[in-house]
């Protein structure tokens, strides 16, 4: 159980150390969200929204099970099963093809656009508009051209009737008159004033320009946006929507495609009425030229003769005969009718219609010759909008084939009928003709051409009466898609003000949360006392060194306040307790400073010990035993040039000769490295080096010793066995993590001994154990914009 709250305990550390790692950054997440709610409420006002506008319709479908529709023997059949819906799916396709949008752009002359602009705002205009723009001739490989120059869009600038167009990319400008043509080299257009315009005073402020596109590139951005959906899968209800920032354009777009739409279907429902009068107009030419011979042929026969009344003779033969005659006339009717049939039917193809409501008796096939069309109709549509090999096409042509076979099945089998009846009817007619053989021979010829005009009256008549009807249905016709709602704008689809304001918020939030985490991922370095810590248990840390201003002395003074000094009064405290297993050595204490690699910070380091040490009152001498790369001397200013190579190499050089006193404290003295030698490693192997430490030990509290890099050169290691304490400087966000493994793998092989760290260089908030907030205490109080300047 002591386990798990342990590890519990421990957890809990870790995740307030990760929330540490972001909280004291927290001023430039304020400042990120800050920005980032600035920019989208910018955007917001800046963009122009976006409308979204909605129509509704109805697409009228004829029952095709209905027997008066001609359809319904085939939909028994199975034949027109799926017919309803492909049907309702083509509808969705034509009102959402480019050929229906390019007849509602061409109408509305949309591929001229108006704006007006100010300041930084150049906004669409639709209604509002000072003018207007013919276009009388357009060159659209010119404009293609134009429009990539960016010559396509002028600000119009008028004085009474004279106008000046400025192009807006360059300095290029045409002058005209209202009303009159002006050639801009693609297009030849006229400028009209717009009588109706009332300009308000903030129009007064407002540049106002048009831009000229191409009707397809207009096409193209209009089809994207507009959305054909049916509404229910059961009902043949349809809604338009389409997404623009000018709601007033996109509604009239919606009611012109509906209406463009509807020509379209009264122009295909007219087609089979236009194709019956033509074939009732060639019909009728053709028997009227048959019925003025047989005229003829009867006038001249009767003048032949010298007869003029037959009537009364051949009274008693036509009250016999009358059941003949008409039955006769019917047949050889019917027999004509499906006789033309059949001719034009075997010479027409898939996309022609066949003429209906010719009288057949024969109702079955009256349905299969309005079936028929229907198909042909449905193919020659598509057709407009696709290609022969289309799917639907050939299905379409399939059904067309059957039913084709079906009617020509059909009339010869009617046309077989009729010749059996007739031949009947001939058989009758032989019986009565053996009734009257005493009528002369002249009344049978007379009443055989007699037979032939009334047939041919008969059916000059009937197609007279079809022709009537006939254009009757060609001037009735009523739209195909009936308007539910007109066009109406529902509001605003985008910018969405919460998800724009929302979106700011978290990426204010996030951004500088993954460069705070990725900054953490990418480091190397040590940052903190925590990173120090993790990696080097065995070895104690002293003290934290804050970074120093550029403006601010490196080295402390004399009742120095400041957080550089508190820190290293805190890091000798805590040597102090270091140094009790020395026992009772008051004097001569021998500190090693040193580092892994150089620019840790061991001379300043060395440098400020010294200068805390003496400030306490403490007599402190600082030693260059760098003998190598000397710095020491950037902070005495000696002008001597001998020091601790000297000593070494010349046994007759005094040691009180190379001692220099320190100008920053009266309790602190140098000893420069002096020359630089050939031989370093050797010479502090010099016993003369342990002597001067001994000497050294009598006269001053505190030895220093500021050496080499230990990773670098072994001067170091070779010196190391004359200190009482060593201290491994480590500089925050310089020293690498990896290279904390040299002094721990140093200390455990016995080449350094009593190591303990101090780190150099730390920012303030990364300061551990709470220092920042005791280093400052008492010194004097930061003003407000010094707070957050140190935040950032």
């Amino acid at each position: 159980m002591n386990n798990d709250f342990q590890n519990f305990q421990e957890e809990e550390i870790n995740i307030r150390e990760e929330l540490q790692k972001y909280l004291k950054y927290w001023p430039w997440f304020l400042v990120s969200i800050f920005f980032a709610l600035l920019f989208s409420f910018l955007y917001l006002k800046l963009s122009n929204p976006v409308f979204r506008s909605s129509a509704t319709i109805i697409i009228k479908d004829e029952d095709t099970k209905s027997p008066g529709s001609g359809m319904s023997s085939f939909a028994d059949l199975g034949v027109l099963d799926g017919l309803q819906t492909s049907s309702i799916e083509n509808e969705i396709g034509l009102l959402k093809s480019k050929r229906m949008m390019a007849k509602t752009i061409s109408s509305l002359d949309l591929n001229i656009s108006y704006y007006s602009s100010s300041f930084l705002f150049k906004k669409e205009i639709y209604n509002k508009v000072p003018f207007h723009v013919n276009i009388l001739h357009l060159d659209h490989a010119k404009l293609d051209r134009a429009k990539v120059n960016g010559l396509n869009s002028f600000v119009v600038i008028w004085n009474n009737d004279k106008i000046t167009l400025q192009n807006e990319v360059e300095d290029e400008q045409y002058h005209s008159e209202f009303g009159s043509s002006l050639d801009l080299g693609y297009a030849d257009i006229v400028i009209r004033k717009n009588e109706n315009f009332i300009s308000t005073t903030s129009d007064d402020k407002s540049d106002y320009g048009f831009t000229i596109q191409s009707i397809e590139s207009v096409v193209s951005s209009y089809n994207k946006r507009l959305n054909v959906a049916l509404i229910d899968d059961n009902s043949t209800l349809i809604e338009l929507s389409l997404d623009d920032q000018v709601p007033g354009k996109s509604r009239d777009i919606l009611d012109q495609l509906i209406v463009e739409y509807n020509k379209e279907a009264i122009i295909d429902k007219n087609m089979v009425a236009t194709n019956t009068a033509e074939f009732i107009d060639e019909r009728l030419k053709i028997i009227n030229y048959e019925l003025d011979s047989v005229e003829i042929d009867k006038e001249v026969f009767k003048e032949q003769r010298d007869l003029t009344d037959i009537k009364f003779e051949s009274e008693i033969f036509l009250e016999n005969a009358s059941d003949y005659k008409k039955k006769r006339q019917e047949i050889a009717t019917q027999k004509q009718l499906a006789s033309e049939m059949l001719s034009y039917l075997r010479n027409a193809d898939n996309s022609e219609i066949l003429p209906v409501n010719l009288g057949f008796e024969a109702e079955g096939l009256n349905m299969q010759v309005s079936t028929y069309n229907k198909l042909v109709i449905e193919r020659n549509r598509i057709l407009e909008a696709s290609y022969l090999k289309n799917p639907t096409v050939k299905k379409l042509d399939q059904q067309i084939e059957q039913l084709k076979s079906g009617l020509l099945k059909s009339l010869q089998r009617l046309e077989s009928n009729l010749n059996i009846s007739i031949d009947e009817l001939e058989n009758e007619g032989n019986n009565i003709k053996s009734r009257i053989s005493e009528v002369p021979a002249m009344e049978r010829q007379y009443r055989g051409i007699d037979r032939q005009q009334q047939i041919k009256e008969s059916l000059y008549l009937y197609l007279l009466q079809k022709r009537e009807e006939n254009s009757l249905s060609l001037a009735v016709t009523a739209p195909k898609a009936k308007i539910v709602d007109k066009a109406f704008t529902s509001g605003t689809i985008a910018p969405n003000s919460k998800v724009i304001i929302l979106g700011g918020f978290f990426i204010g939030f996030f951004l500088p949360l993954l460069i705070i985490y990725g900054k953490n991922i990418l480091n190397n370095k040590i940052k903190n006392r925590g990173d120090l810590e993790r990696r080097s248990k065995d070895i104690s840390i002293i003290g934290e060194i804050p970074t120093i201003d550029k403006k601010q002395s490196d080295l402390i003074t004399d009742s120095d306040r400041s957080v550089l000094a508190e820190s290293f009064r805190i890091a000798i405290t805590n040597m102090q307790y270091l140094l009790v297993n020395k026992g009772d050595k008051q004097k001569g204490i021998k500190l090693l400073v040193t580092s892994t690699v150089k620019g840790e910070g061991k001379t300043f380091t060395s440098m400020n010990l010294a200068l805390t040490l003496a400030n306490m009152g403490k007599r402190v001498i600082v030693v260059g035993a760098d003998l190598r790369n000397p710095q020491l001397q950037r902070y005495v200013g000696s002008r001597k040039q001998l020091g601790v190579s000297d000593y070494l190499v010349n046994g007759d050089v005094n040691l009180g000769s190379l001692i220099e006193q320190s100008e920053l404290n009266k309790n602190l003295d140098f000893l420069t490295s002096g020359s630089i030698p050939p031989n370093p490693s050797e010479l502090l192997r010099h016993i003369r080096f342990s002597e001067m430490l001994n000497n050294l030990e009598i006269n001053y509290d505190y030895i220093i010793l500021d050496t080499a890099p230990c990773m670098l050169v072994a001067d170091t290691f070779l010196i190391s066995q004359y200190a009482d304490l060593t201290l491994y400087v480590v500089r925050a966000s310089y020293t690498e993590k990896a290279l904390l493994q040299f002094p721990i793998d140093s200390k455990k092989a016995g080449k350094l001994h009593d190591v303990s760290f101090i780190l150099n260089d730390v920012d303030l908030a990364n300061f551990g154990y709470g220092n920042k907030y005791g280093y400052s205490y008492g010194a004097d109080e930061k003003s407000f914009w010094q707070k957050i300047k140190w935040r950032f």
